[in-house]
């Protein structure tokens, strides 16, 4: 692990509206690490991923990316940069074709600061990290079920070749088996060396993948440390 995170929130804020719904967040997402972000539902877990990509109505306190403090840019900027975000809510283009919500996603090869190559993605390791969407390339986004759309958002995103991946949710109102699917994607990830913070409520899912993690509570982070420290916290 580099001594620098690749992310760091410091005391962030955030709003929908007048009401204040993150208060003072702080954490850090190292190269190479994958980080659980616990709490039960309106805990603040999909509003934090918002907060960071500028998505959010208001926001206070800084967001780092290698360094740079990117508080103020656009959300488009963020993600140009090598942060992908997969919302909970998938956003895939229903009327477009896997192929074409892949095209949508293309970024460029990206480097990390000391010059190595960060990983990257094309369609063909995309269908080798999902088989179920090679059997589809020409089906609109709008006739998958609740898992194929979820394993298409998260192939979109990482056509974007991402250092850092936001995941909100992956679990939830998909069947055991594409879970299971998911565990083995999230972990093909991390070997290949993508950070992720995965969003859950689903502590076994969370247990079997992360590193560490930390536990949101009513817009507050509560406890942070080792997926077996915090267990008990979260239970």
């Amino acid at each position: 692990m580099n001594n620098q995170p690749i992310l760091a929130v410091s005391d962030l804020c955030a709003w929908h509206g007048p009401a204040q719904s993150l208060f003072n967040v702080n954490l850090q997402i190292y190269r190479g690490e994958v980080v659980a972000l616990l709490g039960s539902n309106g805990a603040g877990k999909s509003t934090l991923f918002k907060a960071i990509m500028g998505l959010t109505d208001r926001r206070n306190g800084q967001v780092s990316w290698l360094g740079q403090d990117v508080s103020r840019w656009p959300t488009h900027r963020i993600a140009a940069c090598g942060l992908g975000y997969v919302p909970e809510d998938r956003r895939i283009f229903t009327d477009l074709t896997v192929l074409e919500n892949l095209e949508v996603g293309r970024q460029p090869q990206r480097f990390w600061p000391d010059g190595s190559v960060a990983p990257f993605w094309d369609k063909e390791k995309l269908f080798e990290l999902f088989p179920n969407l090679e059997k589809m390339p020409t089906r609109p986004g709008g006739r998958m079920s609740g898992g194929e759309q979820q394993m298409l958002s998260v192939a979109r995103t990482l056509m974007g070749n991402p250092l850092l991946l936001l995941l909100d949710e992956p679990s939830e109102g998909v069947a055991p088996v594409i879970v299971e699917q998911m565990v083995q994607m999230v972990l093909s990830l991390k070997k290949q060396g993508v950070s992720i913070l995965l969003s859950e409520q689903n502590l076994p899912f969370a247990g079997l993948v992360c590193d560490r993690g930390y536990v949101l509570e009513k817009g507050e982070i509560i406890s942070a440390g080792s997926m077996s420290d915090i267990s008990s916290d979260f239970a």
